[in-house]
C-alpha cells in the first residue's frame, strides 16, 4: 500500500487492529487533518475536538507560529544528542526557566519520562541533601493518580488494568487517598519520605478537583517535614485550568515541576522537569539523560508554543470560557437525571453520567456526540471529559454546548 494512498475510515481501523498492539480502545473516528479547534476525518466530516489530545493541543491544531518554527528548525538542525552543544538548547533553557520561575530545567521527551526524571531527582536529593539511608527513600503518591505507564510509575498506581501481570514492582511508593490532608500528614512522619508527587487536579481519574485548601496545605506539610513537593502538571499545566499552572490557584511554587503535552503545542514529544539549584544540583554528568532530550527541533518548537500561550492570553480565555461551560452544564444537571455532576477548572472539565462505571452509557453518548460533530471520550466508565483547545471562541463554545445539550437530551429516559 502506497504511503500517500487514501484510506477509508474502516481501512485505517482495520490496519491498526491487524498490525498494532491492542493497548488502546479508540473512539471509531479516523482523523486526517486539524486546524485550530477543528479536526476532519478521512471522509471529510468536520468535528469540534473536545479532548485536545489529552490537553497536548492547548494552542489548537497546527498553530501557524508553532508549525513555522518547526519547519524553519527542521531545515537547519534536528538532533545532535547531548554529546555536543547546539545553538537552541541554551536559549530554550533560559526561556523556559524564566517563563516558569525556576533556576534549572532538565529537558526530556514524554510526560512519563519527565515523571521518571522527577522520581530519580527526588530520590537523589533525599539521599544527598536530606540524609535518607541508602535505598530507603520513599515517594508518597495519591490513589487514582495517573502519572504514566512505566514500571516504576505503575508501581504507584492502584488501577488493576495498569498493573495486572506487570510485576514485580518498584519499591518505595507509598499510596494515600487524594484530597486527604490527615493521610498525608501521617505519611510524612516517615523520615525516609523524599517527596510528595501529586496532580493538582486528577485528570485521568475524571477531572477530580480537590478542596480549595488542599494543595496549599499539602505544600505546607511538605515544608514542615523537609519533603519535596512535586507537582505533575503534564495535563493541567500550560494554561489548561485557567492559569498558567494549576498550582497558581494555591499561590505556591512547587519544589519540582513536571511539564509535558502542551509545552510543544502537541507538535512534538517535549517534556521538562524544573527545579531550583538546591534540588537540581544533585544531577551530575552520567546520572540521567536522553538522546532526544533537549534536541534543537524540540527547543525551537517549545519556545514558539509557550509564546503563543502568552501572546494569545490562553489562560485568561480558558478561565472565562470554563466558567461559562460549567454554568451551562450545571443547568443541565438541574434539569435532567442523566447527568449528576459537572466539575473542573478552566477548560478541563467533566460530567458524571448517572449510571454505573461498567455501563456503556457514557461511551454511547460519545458515539452520538461524534455523530453530531463533537469528539470526546469517556474515562472511568461513566465520566466524560471535555477539554477543547484553548483558542476556542465564545461563539464556538456556545455551539458546542448546544451539541452536548442536544445529545444528552436524546438519551433521557
Amino acid at each position: 500500500m502506497a504511503v500517500l494512498e487514501k484510506l477509508t475510515s474502516q481501512q485505517a481501523i482495520d490496519l491498526e487492529n491487524k498490525y498494532g498492539a491492542h493497548n488502546y480502545h479508540p473512539l471509531p473516528v479516523v482523523l486526517t487533518r486539524g486546524e485550530g479547534v477543528f479536526v476532519w476525518d478521512v471522509e471529510g466530516k468536520k468535528y469540534y475536538d473536545f479532548l485536545s489530545a489529552y490537553s497536548a493541543v492547548n494552542q489548537g491544531h497546527c498553530h501557524p507560529k508553532i508549525i513555522d518554527a518547526l519547519k524553519y528548525q527542521a531545515e537547519r538542525l534536528t538532533l545532535t544528542s547531548r554529546a555536543f552543544y547546539n545553538d537552541q538548547l541554551g536559549k530554550y533553557e533560559k526561556y523556559v526557566t524564566q517563563y516558569f520561575g525556576f533556576d534549572k530545567v532538565l529537558p526530556m521527551n514524554t510526560g512519563a519520562e519527565a515523571v521518571e526524571t522527577a522520581i530519580k531527582l527526588a530520590r537523589k536529593w533525599g539521599y544527598e541533601k536530606k540524609g535518607i539511608p541508602a535505598n530507603q527513600a520513599k515517594i508518597v503518591v495519591c490513589q487514582n493518580n495517573f502519572h504514566g505507564r512505566t514500571v516504576t510509575i505503575i508501581s504507584a498506581s492502584n488501577d488493576p488494568v495498569a498493573t495486572e501481570n506487570f510485576g514485580p514492582f518498584t519499591p518505595g511508593m507509598l499510596s494515600i487517598p487524594y484530597n486527604d490532608l490527615s493521610a498525608l500528614e501521617a505519611a510524612l512522619k516517615d523520615q525516609n519520605v523524599a517527596a510528595f508527587l501529586v496532580e493538582p487536579i486528577q485528570g485521568e481519574a475524571g477531572v477530580y478537583v480537590p478542596d480549595e485548601d488542599y494543595i496549599k496545605s499539602a505544600y505546607a506539610l511538605c515544608k514542615q517535614h523537609n519533603v519535596l513537593f512535586v507537582a505533575d502538571e503534564v495535563q493541567t499545566g500550560i494554561a489548561r485550568t485557567g492559569k498558567l499552572l494549576a498550582v497558581n490557584y494555591s499561590g505556591i511554587k512547587p519544589d519540582v515541576l513536571i511539564l509535558g503535552k502542551a509545552i510543544s503545542g502537541g507538535v512534538l514529544p517535549v517534556s521538562a522537569v524544573l527545579a531550583d539549584d538546591e534540588v537540581m544540583e544533585v544531577i551530575r554528568p552520567g546520572n540521567h539523560g536522553s538522546t532526544f532530550g533537549g534536541n534543537p527541533l524540540a527547543c525551537a518548537v517549545a519556545m514558539a508554543a509557550l509564546e503563543v500561550v502568552e501572546e494569545e492570553g490562553l489562560a485568561e480565555n480558558a478561565e472565562r470560557l470554563g466558567n461559562m461551560f460549567r454554568a451551562h452544564m450545571q443547568k443541565l444537571v438541574e434539569t435532567t437525571d442523566l447527568v449528576k455532576l459537572v466539575r473542573g477548572k478552566g477548560l478541563l472539565n467533566a460530567i458524571v453520567i448517572n449510571d454505573s462505571e461498567d455501563s456503556s452509557t457514557a461511551w454511547d453518548i460519545c458515539l452520538k456526540l461524534r455523530d453530531n460533530g463533537l469528539l470526546a471520550k469517556p474515562t472511568h466508565g461513566n465520566i466524560i471529559r471535555f477539554a477543547p483547545p484553548l483558542v476556542m471562541t465564545e461563539e464556538q463554545l456556545m455551539d458546542c454546548i448546544a451539541i452536548i445539550s442536544k445529545t444528552l437530551k436524546a438519551f433521557e429516559k
